[in-house]
């Protein structure tokens, strides 16, 4: 389902579009949300803040659990790039080893964009099985496995002699059979959003294309690392480089906002994840609509080790929200600290556009803030050592996919007909 508000005039929706494109917005509006529910205004939730204090204590303890010395690394795409405690990074450093330093890390970018691109919900019916292992592997897990040996074998590239690159040729000319393959889909073996995923991926080739100066002349995801971070042309960041997370968010969101299935929109400005909730206000044009930019945001975060090792300080990590999908969301339902009004819901399957799942995903941006200060108090540590990222990964993620097995054999709560591009 689609929100397109046509009669808006080009200024108005560019504004309203840039207002939403941040996540000041983000925090803003599902606050907006989370004051309404709690104040026993919400149709869908209520708030029980009584059972925060359990998540939390749930999210301290399997973050003690994983990383006992609080060493927590980034809620990023390259964790799910170390499934089965393999170093498939190393695999990658010396298919590049190479090639010079700034092409090592082109590289790096490239994959995140493809791999994040691919990384919708999969569904509990797909499996990817590593040939090099022989191990199979499921959900996020097996979606970055499975990209992870696309990107080396050439697929998103166009150029043979470069296999490990993505490229708006590359992608422009994905079929759908293709990624099928590549993603070892049968009719034994369904991937969710099969079709929508290439599409999606073709369409990020057009907007390459269609941008030079954003993705360079060939059209490459790292281009953006190059309009970012080196200035006039250089070929290496220079050692001052520095930059805040929030800004590359900005980038993607600009760049990429077109290309996204769901067709949100005010007049002719693309909107991506964002929806519409009757009870949110906002000035403008933008008034009625929630952000959550949630596959953009998981770009971002799992951009910020490549930028990292391209010898870029970043900082302000904290600027970013938790992600509004449904392994946190279901945390919160799981734990207590939501209760749905009408239990019967759980039992219907909804659309991402539904008046119940942006209010889900919105309390979950909300609460996550939350929830996040009180495990830092259970953990005795504070933002610096642990920002919002590291809590993710430490973390909520993994505390609600736990539950969720424990409960539902790893489903979500609510039932959402995803295409492979939200969740």
């Amino acid at each position: 389902m689609s929100t397109v508000e046509p009669a808006t005039g080009t200024m108005e929706a560019q504004a309203a579009a840039s207002t939403l494109r941040t996540t000041h917005a983000i925090r803003e509006r599902c606050g907006q949300l989370l004051k309404r529910a709690r104040a026993g205004e919400s149709r869908w939730f209520t708030v029980e803040d009584a059972a925060l204090g359990t998540a939390a204590r749930q999210v301290a303890e399997i973050t003690k659990k994983r990383f006992p010395r609080l060493q927590v690394p980034l809620h990023s795409r390259w964790r799910h790039f170390e499934a089965g405690g393999f170093d498939r990074k190393a695999e990658l450093d010396r298919l590049v080893a190479h090639l010079p330093r700034t092409t090592r890390i082109h590289a790096f970018v490239d994959l995140t964009f493809a791999s994040v691109l691919l990384d919708g919900g999969a569904g509990a019916d797909w499996s990817y099985t590593e040939a090099a292992t022989g191990k199979a592997f499921t959900r996020s897990e097996g979606l970055a496995v499975a990209s992870f040996h696309a990107f080396t074998s050439g697929l998103f590239s166009s150029d043979k002699d470069h296999p490990c690159q993505v490229d708006a040729a590359g992608l422009r000319g994905l079929s759908t059979d293709h990624l099928a393959g590549a993603f070892q889909v049968r009719e034994n073996n369904p991937l969710v959003g099969l079709e929508s995923r290439a599409i999606l991926l073709r369409r990020f080739g057009e907007a390459m294309a269609e941008q030079p100066e954003a993705f360079n002349e060939d059209g490459r995801p790292s281009g953006l690392f190059d309009l970012i971070l080196t200035p006039f042309g250089a070929t290496e960041a220079p050692r001052t480089a520095e930059d805040s997370a929030h800004d590359i968010l900005s980038e993607i969101l600009l760049t990429c906002s077109g290309i996204w299935p769901a067709g949100n929109a005010i007049g002719n400005e693309p909107l991506g994840d964002c929806w519409r909730h009757e009870a949110v206000r906002g000035e403008g044009a933008s008034d009625g609509w929630v952000p959550f930019h949630k596959l953009s945001q998981w770009l971002t975060y799992s951009l910020l080790e490549p930028f990292a090792w391209g010898g870029v300080r970043l900082h302000g990590l904290d600027a970013l929200t938790a992600l509004a999908e449904y392994r946190n969301g279901g945390l919160l339902i799981d734990s207590g600290v939501l209760r749905l009004r009408d239990e019967s819901v759980a039992r219907e399957t909804w659309r991402p556009g539904d008046e119940l799942i942006v209010e889900w995903r919105a309390l979950t941006v909300a609460l996550m803030d939350e929830l996040a200060v009180e495990v830092r108090k259970l953990l005795h540590t504070d933002a610096t050592h642990l920002p919002l990222p590291c809590i993710l990964e430490g973390g909520t993620w993994a505390a609600g996919r736990e539950l969720a097995q424990r409960n539902r054999n790893g489903l979500p709560p609510l039932q959402v007909a995803s295409d492979g591009t939200v969740f």
